[in-house]
């Protein structure tokens, strides 16, 4: 059977004052028509997959439970990021199923075309059932973004319109991301991908082989979740498996994805006005271009005389930072932490 993966355990902290610790920026109705971004990646999900299963943080278990009742929702005791959340749930789904395939989506990415992401994942789920390779997506780079991982393609081995994947890159500096961009033999490495269970358990054998047996125990109910999981490496399933991986795949794809991982890429969700602003709540922009302003129901946010700037204001705080140092709002978060306000994350 083939079963969807959605990874929903993240903070989204490039994201506040809006995404906090107890309702991240995969539960908030950031789409204009009210859609959060975990209910579109379980939409896309179950578009290709006989079920759904959601790896989340277990302090938003229940919240996640209550957006998407369709899914099976696992909560993890505590962050290990990527790598033990796609061990766990693939050695879950294998003791059900051994001959389980998986697509793994991010939950808090943005994509225009949900038909065309549809037909290529089950091209990469097809050529990872039938060839035992990871099959990933592949974006093609519009700018210098330092925020993504590259994937660095050798198409001389290509093969109905797979490209043998040679290595990856993880969020390279500007200056090297332009180059990749000029190049073009690189992607962006969209954070989806294919694979059978058997082969990520056993990349995690090869890899991480803690984490790869602290999993299985833990779903064959061996060890609890809450005992093992503080023993795991804290580490992502790129950095894992991927950059060690052989036999790694990518199919490019072309259907209007961005990640969610800043206010900077909320134009490509919510669109700009006129002048370029892309607003949510009630906001006044007076001669001002080339913001994103956001603010709660009941304030309203106006501005003069400014451009590329984000302003937002949710609950109580309120954030002010330059469009093109939106990445940068992590810093922010580690300040507040450091003068013990943690109350406001």
């Amino acid at each position: 059977m083939r079963h969807a993966v959605i990874l929903g355990g993240g903070s989204g902290t490039r994201l506040w004052p809006a995404s906090r610790q107890a309702r991240p920026k995969q539960l908030l109705p950031l789409a204009p028509d009210g859609t959060t971004l975990l209910g579109a990646a379980v939409r896309r999900g179950a578009s290709v997959a006989d079920d759904v299963l959601i790896v989340t943080a277990e302090v938003q278990r229940e919240a996640t439970a209550a957006l998407a009742p369709e899914a099976h929702v696992v909560g993890e005791p505590v962050g290990r990021n990527t790598a033990a959340a796609l061990g766990l749930a693939a050695a879950m789904l294998e003791i059900a199923d051994p001959n389980a395939s998986l697509v793994v989506l991010p939950a808090d990415q943005f994509v225009a075309d949900e038909a065309g992401l549809s037909a290529i994942l089950s091209r990469a789920l097809t050529a990872a059932e039938q060839h035992d390779v990871i099959g990933t997506i592949g974006i093609q780079p519009t700018r210098a973004e330092t925020g993504f991982g590259y994937l660095e393609l050798d198409p001389e081995k290509a093969f109905d319109g797979v490209i043998p994947v040679k290595r990856f890159v993880e969020k390279p500096d500007r200056a090297t991301a332009e180059l990749y961009l000029a190049s073009g033999r690189f992607l962006w490495n969209a954070g989806i991908f294919c694979v059978t269970a058997k082969r990520l358990l056993a990349e995690l054998d090869a890899h991480l082989p803690a984490t790869g047996k602290a999993v299985r125990d833990i779903a064959a109910g061996r060890v609890a979740a809450a005992v093992a999981y503080p023993t795991l490496q804290p580490i992502s399933i790129d950095h894992a498996v991927m950059e060690h991986a052989e036999r790694v795949v990518t199919i490019p794809a072309s259907v209007g994805w961005d990640d969610l991982g800043s206010w900077a890429a909320l134009p490509a969700l919510r669109g700009t006005d006129a002048t370029g602003n892309t607003v949510a709540g009630t906001v006044v922009a007076v001669e001002s271009s080339g913001n994103v302003l956001v603010t709660d129901d009941d304030t309203v946010l106006a501005t003069y005389g400014v451009s590329d700037l984000v302003v937002v204001k949710s609950g109580n705080a309120i954030l002010v930072i330059r469009k093109d140092q939106a990445q940068e709002v992590r810093k922010v978060v580690d300040a507040l932490s450091a003068k013990g306000l943690a109350r406001y994350l």
